[in-house]
């Protein structure tokens, strides 16, 4: 009877304390609306698991990729690491940023423009010097600096994921549900950065329209992409491209034929969608050990949208152990390029083995 007794105090003790100790987060509520049946063109398939897979175990989550102009992939890796892989298969650690690459994309001048998670929006020369092109905007640092995309003109747009959680932290910002994210654009002439969109749920894929007229951006955990005018006379505004998406949209990017393709991570959680309604308790289980907060579904997910935000097509791996957590998607030269953020290898799958995709409208 004593040891039971001193076993309960420890516990209760252990449960005050708990109880006791602040949240890292201060969670809002958020009304998530139903999820869109997985039927029509989202219906499940197969499609992702005809893809070729490129340096298979040589990589740890590439999760964004580009091609230059000579054919060779880029990638940014878990360790820091910005990775070539060349025609012919060949596999090389090409330099490190000390932080995380994640968006990346070449200008016109060849060198590799990236938005490392820690280190802001750097350039790359081919010769592997590294520029940090800017840090900060309106005097609020970059904390999740997460994709970029170039303009026509030149200009860089990009995102800051949250100015409040760095990127290890993520599951954190999704479960407080505030809006720290930011849609960015960077003048190489002036040096000049600005904001374009606050208060973002998550800011994350870009892509610029090929006529550099508009602008979109994937807010994460609204599960919807936004448009943002550049030029016209809607210049200035932003609007919903498309909304209440079947998974979390990550990074996208725009084809040669004006399809925008867009990856997602995961499907649609319901029990986050629910935690959604009580912020209590998303408060407490922002204290717990990782390993008990919400995890992705082990599912590899693309989908397709024309320039009006109309869904053409999906590419499935329902069980995820072909692809799975699919972060990047990105069409070069008639083929379509899969990162992951934990995978060991990039996907490579050709347009025209993707049934389907019929006439889509053109910018």
């Amino acid at each position: 009877m004593k040891w039971l007794l001193i076993a309960l105090l420890a516990a209760f003790l252990l449960l005050g304390s708990f109880l006791l100790t602040p949240s890292p987060i201060d969670s809002k509520v958020w009304q998530a609306p139903s999820p869109p049946a997985m039927t029509g063109v989202l219906a499940p398939n197969e499609r992702l698991r005809l893809a070729d897979l490129l340096a298979r175990g040589e990589v740890y989550g590439p999760e964004d990729t580009t091609v230059d102009a000579h054919g060779v992939l880029y990638t940014g890796t878990q360790d820091g690491k910005i990775v070539r892989v060349f025609p012919d298969g060949r596999v090389e650690n090409w330099l490190s940023t000390g932080g995380r690459p994640l968006g990346m994309v070449f200008d016109g001048q060849g060198n590799l423009i990236v938005a490392d998670a820690w280190k802001g929006l750097l350039s790359v020369t081919p010769a592997g010097e590294i520029t940090v092109l800017t840090r900060e905007a309106e005097g609020t640092p970059f904390r999740f600096t997460d994709d970029v995309d170039i303009a026509p003109d030149g200009r860089l747009y990009f995102t800051d994921a949250s100015s409040r959680f760095h990127q290890p932290d993520y599951i954190l910002d999704l479960l407080e549900m505030r809006p720290h994210g930011r849609l960015l654009r960077y003048n190489p002439r002036t040096g000049r950065t600005e904001v374009l969109l606050g208060n973002l749920h998550f800011a994350n894929g870009v892509a610029v329209s090929p006529a550099g007229d508009y602008v979109l951006v994937n807010e994460t955990w609204k599960y919807r992409i936004l448009k943002y005018w550049i030029s016209g006379p809607n210049a200035g505004q932003a609007e919903v491209f498309a909304d209440n998406l079947p998974g979390f949209p990550d990074n996208l990017a725009v084809d040669d034929e004006g399809r925008y393709w867009v990856a997602f991570p995961t499907l649609r959680n319901a029990q986050v969608d629910s935690m959604h309604l009580r912020p209590w308790l998303k408060n407490l289980i922002a204290k717990l050990p990782e390993s008990f907060q919400p995890k992705p579904q082990e599912y590899g997910l693309v989908v397709a949208f024309d320039a009006s935000g109309r869904m053409l097509v999906s590419l499935h791996d329902t069980r995820g152990r072909h692809l799975q957590e699919i972060t990047s998607v990105n069409p070069h030269d008639g083929v379509l390029y899969f990162g992951s953020l934990h995978n060991d290898r990039i996907g490579r799958l050709p347009l025209q083995a993707i049934p389907g995709l019929g006439e889509s409208n053109h910018d």
